[in-house]
């Protein structure tokens, strides 16, 4: 079976995997995300198998498309070992070279880093005449960062202004206003609003120099009121969840 055939079929397996509490991967990551410095030759990324099997590795870098096959994408960097077995309670080292395609230089790039565990056919067993194995993907960011960047990284969720905003749905949205050139990830979102506290744990990322919208619900559960602050967390280039607040007196009103 050929690569492209084999993570075909991993995949299949991939979207069969509709009971996470049942299984979970054993091939497992150092991190969450990769922060790759312009200035770096190379940036390593460790896994490794925690689980009492082999697995079969397939790892590859996508922008942003995640249905993309690996030999469907094209990024300015090479990603070696593409693809691997790792034996139980051993690891590997990844290896991320950026191929210094240009980039942009007054703004974080935003890449994803694919990890497809692929475990071992089970044998055959008269107690179980039908088995199913489970591919596992692991999909986290990379964020290519330029030499020269204004601020810091650390503080660009506190630079965030937030406003209050009415759309024409009937719906009332928190919108997000990041200035600077550092890609902001928002965890969880709370507000209170007219006696009604309002929470958003699903997050999502703020582009660098760019907005993003968090739904606070119908008008009927707002009644026109600016909320008493923002409450959000943010997360760090370690993975570190770092709280914050955005004062009432600063908010728009709708």
């Amino acid at each position: 079976m050929t690569v492209r055939a084999k993570f075909n079929a991993a995949l299949v397996l991939l979207a069969m995997t509709l009971v996470p509490a049942l299984a979970h991967a054993s091939v497992v990551l150092s991190g969450t995300r990769v922060i790759y410095e312009q200035k770096e030759r190379e940036v390593t990324l460790k896994l490794s198998n925690e689980g009492n099997l082999s697995a079969l590795v397939q790892t590859w870098i996508d922008d942003g498309n995640v249905n993309a096959l690996p030999d469907e994408v094209s990024v300015p960097f090479t990603l070696t070992p593409p693809l691997f077995r790792v034996d139980p309670k051993k690891g590997q080292a990844l290896r991320i070279i950026y191929s210094q395609d240009p980039l942009a230089s007054d703004r974080e790039s935003l890449f994803w880093l694919n990890v497809l565990e692929i475990p071992p056919q089970a044998a055959a067993s008269p107690e179980a005449p039908n088995s199913l194995q489970l591919a596992f993907r692991t999909r986290i960011k990379l964020f290519f960062r330029p030499t020269g960047l204004p601020g810091d990284p650390a503080g660009a969720a506190a630079q965030m202004t937030w406003r209050f905003v009415r759309k024409d749905d009937n719906k009332y949205v928190l919108v997000a206003t990041n200035p600077s050139p550092f890609h902001v990830t928002i965890s969880k979102v709370a507000t209170e609003v007219g006696g009604v506290v309002w929470r958003n744990d699903t997050g999502a990322m703020v582009a660098p120099r760019a907005t993003a919208e968090f739904d606070v619900g119908p008008v009927t559960h707002i009644n026109s009121e600016v909320p008493t602050k923002v409450d959000f967390m943010s997360v760090n280039d370690y993975g570190a969840g770092v709280e914050g607040v955005f004062p009432a007196q600063q908010l728009q009103k709708p």
